[in-house]
């Protein structure tokens, strides 16, 4: 999934004696507000909240709070049946059957039906939505092929049985069994869609807070498509209301954490993002959270754009200039770890030996620094492709700390030979459709999980995804995926030994440059409670969180 997740900026405000003894103050209390708001910092805009468009962390955040799945991860971030009561599998794990609850509607009043599900799910493969997501929905019956064109919506393995009742079965067919299918299914792409609603607003659907509607346990409210502050307001027709203790949350956009911070210390924000300084004074503190996610920063190289990228030594050679460690302990400063590939720790374990898989499909060459070895490839590289210098611009958000990580490739890349790197930074939400479009020639991009396992990073690179627009193509590696999944997906593994291989691939033919594991460190007030960090997915969920 593209994150949203630009780790938050630089800044140093230093906490006073006075506000530690308020913290502290905080944290002895017992007593639960009856107010019940929440005043939450992020730290890009909402681009959309049509669950078939989105592709960011902000935008999936906001509609797993405002809607609800067969699914909902607990706070141990494990599924458990949500808008389902009962599951049922057959056909070897491959064929699935739910039963909806009776009493679930949507915010609007309409009753929520299996209907829903089936809507949404046709509705996201279908290629006239133009969804960047609907290769998760692989997973079921010729999703793939209408998904391409080759067949109609209306083929997808999915099925409402008892149409208009509440309690009804909704078939899912898979190609294959899948281990994590249900932690799809608890992830905002796989919930359902209004069919009424959607098609009144057409295409303003999910531009505007008063073109959505809510199945979860908040609505949306005052949000134009533009602005950096939105509201969450408790969902009184949501089927578990009577849990959901908050009233209100109250968003804030603030890209850089000097704002944020601000805004924590004079008591108008419940949490801040944290980096550099401010991590080193807080990372003791109650109420600080180290919060590793599991989302890789990578610099991205357009072949289709500047063609000196189609060389593997060029491309090794950009990689080679860059010290990820300096990076991480002098820059970013924020608990973030030089990444050791594409794919982050947190994607399981070889399944013979227990190995980590980052360990295991490990390229050291792939992410070490060797600025002498760098410049002699570049040269190799040159005169391979019959150029002798680069000049490009690297395109980032304006965000603070992607301002600082581009300022720090720059220097370092500026360091080889005819080498030449402008940065332009420009609002997230820009930056996501020209990365969309490959309108660029190298730019800062950033993915993170929805499911603990390498495939959801591997297939990002595969022949035909959405999100491979940088030009790169390897017939070996598109070869392994296959296999991963469509031949050997019930050896465990077989399967696994194909996916560090593809991984292998990847980083040896350096069809990306990972740069650091991302960390998102947080000080978050002891008087709120319930807050559960999902590393793999959506970060939070709001349901359960209460004040007090």
């Amino acid at each position: 999934m593209r994150i949203n997740k630009k780790v938050v900026s630089f800044g140093l405000i230093a906490l006073t004696t006075a506000t530690l003894a308020a913290c502290g103050k905080q944290s002895d209390s017992n007593t639960v507000s009856k107010k019940q708001v929440l005043n939450w910092s992020e730290i890009t805009q909402l681009s959309t909240q049509d669950p078939s468009l989105a592709t960011d962390t902000t935008s999936f955040q906001a509609l797993l709070n405002t809607g609800d799945g067969l699914y909902r991860l607990d706070k141990n971030n494990k599924p458990q049946l949500s808008l389902a009561t009962k599951a049922k599998t057959s056909n070897q794990g491959k064929t699935y059957d739910f039963y909806l609850r009776k009493n679930a509607k949507w915010s609007n009043g309409d009753p929520l039906t299996a209907k829903d599900f089936v809507y949404s799910y046709k509705r996201t493969v279908n290629p006239a939505t133009k969804s960047q997501m609907s290769f998760y929905l692989y997973q079921i019956k010729n999703a793939q092929a209408i998904s391409k064109g080759q067949k109609s919506p209306d083929t997808l393995g999915v099925s409402a049985p008892s149409k208009y009742h509440l309690r009804i079965q909704l078939r899912i067919q898979l190609t294959r069994p899948l281990p994590y299918f249900k932690i799809l299914l608890s992830w905002p792409l796989f919930f359902p869609q209004n069919q009424k609603v959607v098609q009144k607003y057409g295409k303003l659907y999910g531009t505007q807070a008063k073109y959505t509607v809510s199945s979860g346990p908040f609505t949306l409210t005052r949000w134009n498509g533009n602005n950096k502050t939105w509201t969450l307001i408790k969902n009184k027709n949501y089927w578990d209301a009577k849990n959901v203790k908050l009233n209100k949350v109250n968003e804030q956009v603030s890209e850089s954490t000097t704002t944020s911070y601000n805004l924590f210390e004079a008591g108008k924000a419940d949490e801040t993002g944290l980096t550099g300084e401010q991590v080193a004074a807080n990372k003791n503190k109650a109420g600080y959270h180290a919060r590793l996610s599991s989302a890789i920063k990578r610099l991205e190289l357009n072949e289709n754009k500047v063609s000196a990228f189609k060389n593997l030594k060029v491309r090794q050679a950009f990689s080679l200039a860059i010290n990820r460690k300096q990076l991480t302990n002098n820059v970013l400063k924020d608990g973030s770890i030089p990444a050791k590939g594409f794919v982050p720790s947190g994607m399981g374990n070889n399944p013979k030996t227990g190995t980590p898989f980052e360990d295991d499909a490990y390229v050291k060459s792939a992410v070490s620094y060797n600025l002498a070895k760098a410049k002699q490839l570049l040269r190799e590289g040159y005169k391979e492709s019959k150029t002798n210098s680069i000049k490009i611009t690297l395109l980032v958000s304006d965000d603070d700390t992607s301002k600082q990580t581009a300022e720090f490739l720059q220097s370092k890349l500026d360091q080889l030979p005819g080498v030449q790197i402008s940065v332009q930074t420009i609002p997230y939400t820009q930056l996501i459709s020209r990365q969309t479009a490959g309108n660029y020639q190298a730019t800062i991009k950033n993915w993170q999980a929805v499911f603990g396992d390498p495939i959801n990073f591997l297939d990002v690179f595969q022949k035909g995804s959405s999100y491979l627009n940088n030009g790169w193509n390897n017939n070996q590696f598109n070869k392994l995926l296959n296999e991963s999944e469509n031949v050997y997906g019930n050896q465990p593994v077989k399967r696994w030994a194909r996916l560090v291989e593809a991984e292998k691939v990847l980083m040896k033919d350096q069809g990306t440059i990972p740069l650091v594991q991302v960390a998102k460190p947080q000080l978050l007030k002891t008087t709120v409670k319930g807050v559960s960090f999902n590393p793999t997915g959506v970060p939070y969920d709001f349901k359960n969180v209460r004040i007090g």
